[in-house]
């Protein structure tokens, strides 16, 4: 319902300032699905999203609401850029595995610092988390302008990264790149986990009834530390296959916003690993025919925006009233 009110007011938006609706969303389709370097377009716009959708669906799934993927996922990003550089030298086989649990280290420990506030220091993880975010991205730009600025010092960005570091193209002159299996593979692990194993179903328990979770002997606190640890790890994990598959350096605009997108992304679908799958996809065909759509159909990209924005808007509506009716049963 959220996609199909997004498309209409999209559509209401084309008319509206002159544009033909039609040959919008001919031109949109082709942009999103039109071909094989397209539907690559749209893999790689929703790698970030899928790792970043799923950190926050985890900690949903725990009963807390992490809205710090964005400064998770640069702490990833963040621990590949220096750790890249320093290892640059290195065989693949030893700097890639090494980029991967740094990077993932790295996020759980930014989101291991909202968890310590929210258990330690009873602060709501909202503000704790967005804090974090904001706190992350001025690191990430103190970083790029001193420590780990490149060695001809001519920009504010990392060091490229060595070929060694970076990930496989699978469809070459396409750019999806390997990163697209391990959020497959990270997606499953998340599900088989939820759903399929006691510690899941504890941290399911925990994020639906606290009061069932306590009467039970399950331990929130430990849950809540649980939660935004694979979450932050996910993320991080996150942050370093869009460093290694696609941007190769790290700088003031790595990120568009994808971990406050990704909040849209885990609700709409609904909090499931498979979900978040489609979430993904969607939202980065949105992110890949907007271009399209501006350049064959001289409509404005931000009509893509716009139909983020009403789907984005539904959801979030959508789940507070889910919230309230829930505290009042």
């Amino acid at each position: 319902m959220s996609l199909v009110a997004g498309l209409l007011i999209g559509a209401v938006v084309i008319l509206a300032t002159g544009g033909s609706v039609a040959q919008a969303f001919a031109a949109f389709l082709s942009g999103a699905l039109g071909g094989r370097y397209e539907i690559s377009e749209t893999l790689v716009r929703a790698i970030p999203l899928l790792f970043t959708g799923l950190a926050v669906a985890v900690a949903f799934r725990g009963g807390v609401w992490n809205i710090g993927a964005e400064g998770q996922l640069l702490a990833g990003a963040t621990a590949v850029a220096a750790l890249g550089r320093a290892g640059e030298a290195w065989p693949a086989w030893a700097l890639v595995p090494m980029l991967f649990v740094a990077a993932a280290a790295a996020g759980a420990a930014w989101g291991g610092i909202a968890a310590f506030l929210k258990v330690k220091r009873n602060v709501p993880e909202v503000i704790a988390t967005i804090m974090l975010n904001f706190l992350a991205l001025n690191l990430v730009s103190a970083l790029i302008h001193g420590p780990l600025i490149e060695k001809a010092r001519s920009y504010p960005q990392s060091e490229p990264l060595s070929p060694a570091a970076t990930l496989p193209v699978l469809v070459p002159p396409a750019r999806v790149h390997a990163g697209l299996f391990i959020a497959i593979v990270v997606a499953a692990a998340i599900g088989v986990w939820l759903f399929r194993s006691v510690h899941g179903y504890r941290v399911r328990v925990v994020g639906q009834n606290l009061k069932a979770a306590e009467a039970a002997g399950f331990d929130p606190p430990r849950i809540i530390w649980h939660v935004f640890l694979l979450g932050g790890a996910i993320a991080g994990l996150g942050g370093a296959v869009e460093m290694m598959g696609v941007n190769h350096i790290l700088t003031d605009s790595f990120s568009p916003g994808w971990g406050y997108t990704a909040i849209a992304v885990a609700l709409l679908g609904e909090l499931r690993p498979a979900g978040v799958c489609l979430a993904a996809l969607l939202f980065g065909a949105l992110d890949a025919g907007a271009g399209a759509m501006e350049a064959q159909a001289n409509v404005s990209h931000v009509v893509a925006q716009v139909v983020q924005g009403v789907v984005i808007f539904i959801v979030g509506v959508r789940t507070a009233l889910a919230v309230r009716a829930a505290r009042e049963t």
